[in-house]
């Protein structure tokens, strides 16, 4: 056994996988490698954002095929029900595992990094061949090829992460080249490899231009449909594991709605939905609802790209932050990000890596979870102009509503949503609707802000339901254009929104506090945008 042919690793990792109470059983993936094993020299590379359960889906992969001297870990598991598929590869196979995002400790060069991967392997041929005749000085495949030629040896390669490298500060354009030159001679037309399974966050089309990797196919989440149910969770496992939450945990504070919120947002090319599975498993793991997705500051890796060219994505983004998509050019091949300078290379990027979705040609939040670090960022980078304003003045915003005080609330959104909004592509509701998300945003702290929520006899434009406090004031809020916020007023009285707050007759809700109801207007015909608001009580506190 070596630290990177037939390690123990990838079983022990997958063993403790399958051994969480919110496990998901994948393993038919096994079942579409067979053919291919079998065919021999086939090359499969999936590329999918962070968390997508790539790197599971990679030690599965390993630890099926490889000769480790680990028990089996896939008793039980669908995958068995293939059983003479099972008897012909289940740890029958030579596997080369190698994690490509780990690196020396003092890594400082693109020699350093590549060189301890060069050194490990040889090692580990050398152990596992003693009487082959290895020379220290050969190249890898050079040995490979050898031993394929006196012990017609093949192998199986599983590489996890195999684009971590041309996202490193040490690593220059000559060192990407080199990378992309050692991969190719070591898989491309070699008679010892029987599959290359690799994953990646970015295609490799994305830096290899030439023919280096041309013998790969390709998998992306946004294009092709092939494997795309073995990365993130779908609808029915998302269920399965919610009724598992619900039969083991007595005090439960996720509720199935909430998971959809936070964590649904993807889809396959054919249209069906998928979950962020790292972001449910821990959701249901600590029976809480929360920001799973990174443990870095809140909103710096999504600035990266938005830096780039804040003038030309801060509209739209503060259209998507309204709940609303924006039309878009997405290119699965978009720069990486020191190179982004246009908005559809931008948001290209921000697709690929999971902080925006596409559909239909419209790109747009996926969920709360994201929507956060969206919020996160607008609160923290004066960059974005108008919408970091807005935010600052969230907070007064909210105590001017509460205090009915028009006036200042008036004051806020006329001064803040003035020309340099150039909303020129955007119809007014929209606009208005992306002002109104940005002046309440602090609001998020202590309300569930919904949009378009049923409530009554139709739809309410914004509702905010306590979340800190059950005693704090419940806002209906009403937009209008061309119209006064006295009748936006008249709306939320006669369509009885205030119920989604008082309930049906004999049902109690927690929320104990004012009811208020908000309208807030203005008139396309005035090129200042002069806003009108209105609050009214339409319950005092209990």
């Amino acid at each position: 056994m070596g630290l990177y042919l037939n390690a123990k690793k990838p079983a022990t990792l997958y063993k403790a996988e399958r051994s969480r109470p919110y496990f998901v059983d994948k393993t038919l993936l096994l079942d579409e490698l067979f053919p291919l094993v079998e065919a021999g020299n086939q090359f499969v590379c999936i590329t999918r954002p962070r968390r997508f359960g790539k790197t599971v889906m990679a030690n599965m992969v390993a630890s099926f095929f490889g000769k480790s001297e680990c028990a089996s870990v896939f008793e039980g598991l669908q995958i068995q029900s293939r059983a003479e598929q099972c008897a012909r590869h289940e740890n029958q196979h030579n596997v080369i595992y190698i994690s490509f995002y780990e690196k020396p400790s003092s890594c400082k060069s693109y020699e350093d990094y590549i060189g301890r991967v060069q050194r490990i392997l040889f090692e580990d041929i050398r152990r596992a061949y003693p009487a082959c005749r290895i020379d220290q000085n050969s190249e890898i495949w050079d040995i490979l090829s050898l031993l394929y030629e006196e012990e017609e040896a093949r192998f199986i390669f599983v590489f996890d992460e195999w684009d971590y490298i041309f996202h490193q500060e040490f690593v220059t354009q000559g060192d990407k080249r080199e990378y992309l030159s050692f991969l190719g001679n070591l898989l491309k037309d070699k008679p010892y490899v029987e599959l290359a399974y690799m994953t990646g966050i970015l295609p490799i089309a994305k830096y290899a231009s030439g023919s280096e990797l041309n013998m790969f196919r390709e998998y992306t989440m946004s294009t092709q449909h092939k494997y795309s149910d073995y990365f993130g969770f779908t609808e029915s496992e998302v269920d399965m594991l919610y009724g598992r939450y619900a039969q083991n945990t007595a005090e439960r504070r996720v509720t199935r709605e909430g998971l959809c919120e936070w964590y649904d947002g993807y889809h396959t090319p054919k249209g069906e939905r998928l979950y962020n599975p790292r972001s449910v498993v821990l959701a249901l793991e600590n029976n809480q609802l929360a920001d799973y997705w990174t443990s870095s500051g809140p909103y710096d890796e999504i600035f990266t790209y938005v830096k780039e060219n804040v003038a030309d994505v801060r509209d739209a983004i503060a259209v998507m932050m309204a709940g609303e998509a924006v039309e878009t050019n997405v290119k699965q091949y978009a720069a990486t990000a020191t190179e982004l300078r246009t908005r559809d290379q931008i948001f290209s990027a921000m697709v690929v890596y999971g902080f925006l979705t596409c559909e239909n040609g419209r790109v747009s939040i996926p969920n709360r979870e994201l929507m956060d670090k969206f919020a996160d960022m607008v609160l923290e980078e004066q960059a974005m102009g108008y919408m970091y304003r807005l935010a600052k003045e969230s907070e007064r915003m909210l105590m001017a509503t509460k205090a009915g005080d028009t006036a200042a609330m008036e004051a806020i959104l006329t001064q803040a949503h003035d020309t340099e909004t150039g909303m020129a592509g955007y119809n007014d509701e929209t606009e208005l609707s992306a002002i109104v998300r940005l002046v309440y945003l602090a609001a998020r702290e202590y309300y569930d802000v919904q949009r378009e929520d049923k409530a009554g006899v139709g739809y309410v434009d914004y509702i905010f339901y306590p979340t800190v406090d059950q005693t704090a004031d419940c806002i209906i809020l009403e937009l209008k254009i061309d119209h006064t916020p006295e009748e936006a007023i008249e709306q939320i009285k006669d369509r009885k929104y205030a119920q989604r707050f008082i309930g049906k007759l004999g049902e109690q809700l927690p929320y104990r506090g004012r009811i208020l109801a908000v309208g807030i207007a203005y008139s396309k015909k005035d090129r200042h945008k002069k806003h009108r608001c209105k609050v009214e009580v339409l319950r005092e506190r209990i």
